[in-house]
């Protein structure tokens, strides 16, 4: 017989599966779509390897990359994808410090805000 706290922490972790899931797959999807669509504008694009070029400004930011990916650019939409990707990892933390909290598990919240915040800053705090 299941009691309510497993009942809790099955659904917790239902939770997070889908959290997961989802994340991988709207990822692979935009990376998907942004692909196809740049492989159907750009056939057979010349390339001078002798010569670095980095990515353009648009896709530096955040805000940069939605605005290119509203605008259903393949490079836009590949990148947002790639974004979605990084964030998933980040998004099941900040689940967990729900979670954790939930169950008042106080410990593990104290190291999950821990872990979300040396991930965050590597995110953002870093030039």
């Amino acid at each position: 017989m299941t009691g309510p706290t497993e009942q809790a922490d099955k659904k917790i972790d239902e939770w997070m599966g889908l959290l997961l899931r989802a994340g991988v797959v709207l990822a692979a999807t935009l990376v998907l779509t942004g692909g196809a669509l740049y492989l159907v504008r750009h056939p057979a694009p010349l390339i001078n390897y002798r010569v670095f070029q980095g990515e353009p400004p648009d896709f530096r930011t955040i805000h940069g990359i939605a605005t290119e990916a509203k605008a259903f650019s393949a490079r836009g939409l590949i990148q947002l994808g790639l974004l979605i990707l990084i964030a998933t990892p980040v998004a099941r933390v900040a689940f967990s410090v729900f979670a954790f909290t939930y169950e008042r598990d106080w410990k593990y919240v104290c190291f999950t805000l821990v872990v979300l915040g040396l991930l965050i800053y590597s995110l953002f705090g870093q030039t």
